[in-house]
């Protein structure tokens, strides 16, 4: 497993998340009862959607030995060495408007995105 804690070095590689991000999952984790001291979010890419990959997360107990682990604001995050091709450099952030709340990710990688902000191409 590599570990990356958020160095000051070059972050093309560091994937961000945002304090209000952090807050919001961590609250969803403790609710789950789970040890945010092992626990954290997965974040990975999926095949599908009309563009082609898609995001996806969940809560996972522990990571995976070839993971790479981010922290951020108190909250583990999980990367698997497949999606980190796609989604390097890019910041989870939480938002609650009007048109819902929920996690966005802000992927300098992208090409293009599907018409409903889906899915995406790099």
């Amino acid at each position: 497993m590599s570990t990356d804690t958020a160095p000051d070095g070059d972050s093309a590689t560091e994937i961000e998340v945002t304090e209000g991000a952090a807050e919001q999952a961590l609250a969803l984790l403790e609710g789950e009862e789970l040890d945010t001291g092992i626990a954290g979010l997965r974040l990975f890419v999926q095949q599908g959607g009309c563009a082609g990959l898609s995001y996806g997360m969940r809560f996972d107990e522990e990571p995976e030995d070839d993971d790479t682990v981010y922290e951020h604001h108190g909250l583990r995050v999980f990367v698997d060495p497949a999606s980190m091709n796609y989604i390097e450099g890019s910041v989870v952030d939480y938002e609650d408007g009007l048109q819902g709340a929920g996690f966005h990710v802000d992927n300098p990688n992208v090409v293009s995105e599907c018409g409903c902000g889906e899915s995406f191409r790099t």
